[in-house]
């Protein structure tokens, strides 16, 4: 590029959408829950024998054969968070309509998140090598489903995308933080269109990591109301698995193939917080919406709705409707579907996308499951209390994570 040429930058769309969720097997599956009001959550028996773990709640993917669905050939170096992803990525394709010779083209790359490699394995590797120290019976298969880009590496290996691979590993935020990378590659130009989202598992160390520092939900009397966010009674987290993938594409090359359109992405912001690895601040999370706003040419007043990233922490929830209610003020309705899934951790951001989209689509706001009593410290925000009718063009989506992620992402429905 000569001096003084500028680049021209890509618009990018949503094209396709994949999940597998507390509800089951499914998009459809995902939003029959959610727009019915259901609780993903449950009692994990087996957790109460373990010393020391106070929550003993977590939103599991209902039990499935994966046999039928996927072959061995890529199965065996899966662990079930790389086979959530990749079943979701099977089905955002197909909805995509993405062809076998694309996806090999080199034109398509993945970016798909996690907080770990699949604890269930490191679970299994550590059982196996701890008591006596000896690796004799550890499998080899074993490393591909615990290396941090495990999800990222199958669904790449499962569909034959031979473009860029990146597989972010921030916790709460991978697969914001994907969505986000995929957004700027193709804007950029360096891919056509990109798998993106995230995955994880349900498992108590990683429950174990909410439960130290005290921000898990202990309301073990009453599984299917928590979390609670923005609740006055809220006490913490409940951690969800599942997977969630999105197809990004050029909007050229979605116009090219006649493909249905979900969505524009307009912005995305993406900030660190120095001040605490744990706690959250509402400047920062309040200087994530502004760049992202700022990206897309917009300020407070263009957006229609704010899904707020409230996982039910005391400090958290404050936090983001503080942040919030700077930008926004007190009109623009917001909710939270932490109360119907969990907190699915690095599938939260994708997952939830996928729910905004249909928001999008219907044209309705699902209000935030389980609450009933909202804190007065929260109620600085217009906070949604049942499924409605409004009319929704432009929405900001919230993602953050611990130690200091903040991301958010604007995002326009499509019209032709």
């Amino acid at each position: 590029m000569g001096r003084g040429e500028t680049v021209s930058l890509k618009r990018v769309v949503i094209t396709g959408r994949g999940a597998v969720s507390p509800f089951g097997l499914g998009v459809a599956d995902l939003l029959d829950g959610v727009w019915n009001g259901r609780s993903g959550i449950q009692l994990m028996p087996d957790w109460q024998s373990i010393q020391g773990l106070q929550c003993h709640m977590a939103g599991p993917v209902p039990p499935f054969e994966a046999k039928p669905l996927l072959p061995r050939t890529i199965r065996r170096t899966m662990g079930p968070m790389a086979i959530y992803a990749t079943l979701a990525a099977k089905e955002a394709v197909s909805d995509s309509g993405l062809e076998p010779d694309f996806l090999a083209s080199g034109k398509v790359g993945a970016a798909i998140g996690s907080t770990t490699g699949s604890p269930r394995i490191y679970e299994a590797l550590y059982r196996q090598f701890l008591p006596e120290e000896s690796v004799e019976h550890v499998r080899s298969g074993m490393f591909f489903k615990i290396m941090g880009h495990c999800c990222a590496a199958n669904v790449c290996l499962a569909l034959g995308i031979t473009g860029e691979q990146w597989a972010p590993t921030s916790a709460c935020t991978s697969s914001a933080q994907a969505l986000g990378l995929g957004y700027m590659l193709i804007r950029s130009g360096r891919q056509e269109a990109m798998l993106c989202g995230g995955a994880d598992e349900v498992h108590p160390t990683v429950t174990m990591v909410f439960d130290v520092i005290k921000a898990a939900s202990r309301s073990h009397d009453f599984p299917l109301i928590a979390p609670r966010p923005f609740d006055l009674n809220r006490d913490g987290v409940v951690c969800g698995e599942g997977g969630g993938i999105l197809v990004l594409e050029s909007l050229d090359s979605a116009l090219r193939r006649e493909a249905n359109i979900y969505c524009e992405i307009l912005g995305f912001g993406h900030v660190n917080d120095s001040k605490s690895i744990a706690n959250p601040h509402e400047d920062s999370m309040a200087r994530t919406m502004r760049n992202a706003l700022a990206e897309a040419g917009l300020n407070g007043d263009d957006i229609d709705y704010v899904n707020a990233h409230a996982t039910g922490t005391v400090l958290g929830d404050i936090a983001e409707a503080v942040a919030i209610n700077n930008i926004f003020g007190k009109d623009v309705p917001v909710s939270s579907y932490k109360g119907h899934l969990g907190h699915t951790l690095g599938a939260a951001g994708a997952l939830e996308t996928i729910v905004l989209l249909e928001m999008l689509n219907r044209q309705e706001v699902v209000p935030t499951l389980n609450l009933e009593r909202p804190d007065p410290a929260c109620s600085v925000i217009n906070l949604v209390h049942s499924v409605d009718k409004l009319p929704l063009n432009i929405v900001l989506k919230n993602s953050f994570a611990l130690g200091g992620v903040n991301t958010a992402m604007v995002l326009r429905r499509w019209t032709e």
